[in-house]
C-alpha cells in the first residue's frame, strides 16, 4: 500500500544474468509506469548499461564500486537528491536501482533502512533477482553471493529460458521454490515475460550448496587502440575467452566501427552478436570492461598487444604463471 514515500525497486542478479535486458524490455513495455528514474550501478569506472535504458525519464550512473559496500555513500547521496526533488514537486514517481553483478541486495536494503532520512522518504517495494537459467547451476556451485541474492528476493526472474537445458530449468524451478518459498518465480526470454513449464512433484530439486568464498572479484577496463578494427577486437576476445573464459565472467563495452557504435558483450565465455547502438558518441566508447577473477588490466593490455604483435609488447606480464590471461 502507498504511504506517500517514494517507491524503490531493487534489481539484482549475477554478472551476465540479464538484468539490463529485462529492465530494457520492461521499460519499453511500460511496466513501471510514468516518471521512472533508473539508478545504474557499475562495478567498473566505465558505465555501459545506462546507454541501454534510454526510455527511462531519468538515468543516474553510480560507477566505480558496488553500492552495497564501497559505493554506499554515492547511493545515499543520489537517493537523497531524488527524494529532495520529489518533495519540491519535481522528482520521479518511482526509482529502479539496477545493482552491479557483484552486489548483495540484502546489504543494500539494510543500509537504506539504517539511514533516517531515506527511511522516512523512501519505501522499498520489492527485491527482484535475475537468475541465468543457462549458467545458474554452475554459479551456485562457485559463487556464495548468488545464494544470498536468492534468499532475499521477492521475485526470481529466470532468464534465457529459451536456450536453457529443460532438465536444468525444471531443477531450478523446484530448487528455488524450496530455497525461497515466499518468492514469485517467473520466466523471461530476451526480457519478455514467458510462462514456465510445469514441473512434476517428484522432480529432483537439490541445488548446489554455497561454496567457500572465492578469490576477490576484479573489475578491469581495457582501452582499445584507436585504429583497431572491431573485427580484430572480436577475434582477440574470442581467443581470450576460449583460453581463459573460466576466469572472465563478464565482458561489455562499446566499440566504434564502420557500421556505427557496437555494443559488445559476453557471459562466461559466450560472445553475443554485436548490437548497433544510437550514433551519439560517449566518453566510454572504445573501452571494454572485464569482470571476473585472477587477471589484471596490465595482463589484458599485454595480451592484446601481443596478439596484435605491437613492437613494445611485453609478454612477461601476461604469462600464464603470473595472471593466467595469456592467449
Amino acid at each position: 500500500m502507498s504511504d506517500g514515500r517514494l517507491p524503490l525497486t531493487l534489481l539484482g542478479g549475477a554478472l551476465g544474468s540479464g538484468k539490463t535486458t529485462w529492465a530494457r524490455h520492461q521499460l519499453y513495455d511500460g511496466a513501471f509506469g510514468a516518471g521512472l528514474h533508473v539508478l545504474v550501478n557499475e562495478a567498473a569506472e566505465v558505465p555501459v548499461d545506462d546507454q541501454l535504458l534510454v526510455r527511462a525519464e531519468g538515468v543516474t550512473v553510480l560507477a566505480g564500486g558496488c553500492v552495497c559496500c564501497t559505493g554506499q555513500q554515492a547511493l545515499r547521496a543520489a537517493l537523497r537528491d531524488l527524494c529532495d526533488r520529489r518533495s519540491r514537486g519535481a522528482g520521479p514517481n518511482r526509482v529502479l536501482l539496477e545493482t552491479s553483478g557483484l552486489a548483495d541486495p540484502g546489504a543494500i536494503a539494510a543500509n537504506l533502512r539504517s539511514d533516517p532520512i531515506l527511511a522516512r522518504h523512501l519505501r522499498l517495494d520489492g527485491i527482484l533477482v535475475a537468475i541465468d537459467a543457462v549458467h545458474a547451476l554452475t554459479q551456485l556451485a562457485e559463487e556464495p553471493l548468488i545464494h544470498r541474492q536468492i534468499a532475499v528476493a521477492d521475485r526470481l526472474i529466470l532468464t534465457k529460458v529459451d536456450v536453457a537445458n529443460p532438465a536444468d530449468l525444471q531443477r531450478l524451478q523446484v530448487g528455488l521454490g524450496l530455497r525461497n518459498p515466499a518468492a514469485k518465480i517467473e520466466g523471461s526470454q530476451h526480457g519478455v515475460t514467458v510462462a514456465l513449464p510445469s514441473t512434476p512433484r517428484d522432480f529432483p530439486a537439490s541445488l548446489p550448496a554455497s561454496p567457500n568464498p572465492p578469490d576477490p572479484a576484479v573489475a578491469a577496463v581495457l582501452q582499445l587502440p584507436a585504429d583497431l578494427d572491431w573485427a580484430e577486437t572480436m577475434v582477440w576476445l574470442s581467443a581470450l575467452l576460449h583460453a581463459r573464459g573460466d576466469r572472465v565472467v563478464r565482458v561489455k563495452g562499446v566499440i566504434p566501427s564502420a557500421e556505427g557504435r557496437l555494443l559488445v558483450q559476453s557471459v562466461r565465455g559466450v560472445v553475443e552478436p554485436p548490437e548497433l547502438l544510437p550514433p551519439q558518441p560517449r566518453d566510454g566508447d572504445g573501452r571494454l570492461v572485464f569482470l571476473g577473477r585472477g587477471f589484471s588490466e596490465t595482463a589484458l593490455e599485454q595480451s592484446l598487444r601481443s596478439f596484435l604483435d605491437l613492437p613494445d609488447a611485453e609478454s612477461s606480464g601476461c604469462s600464464e604463471q603470473e595472471d593466467g590471461i595469456a592467449v
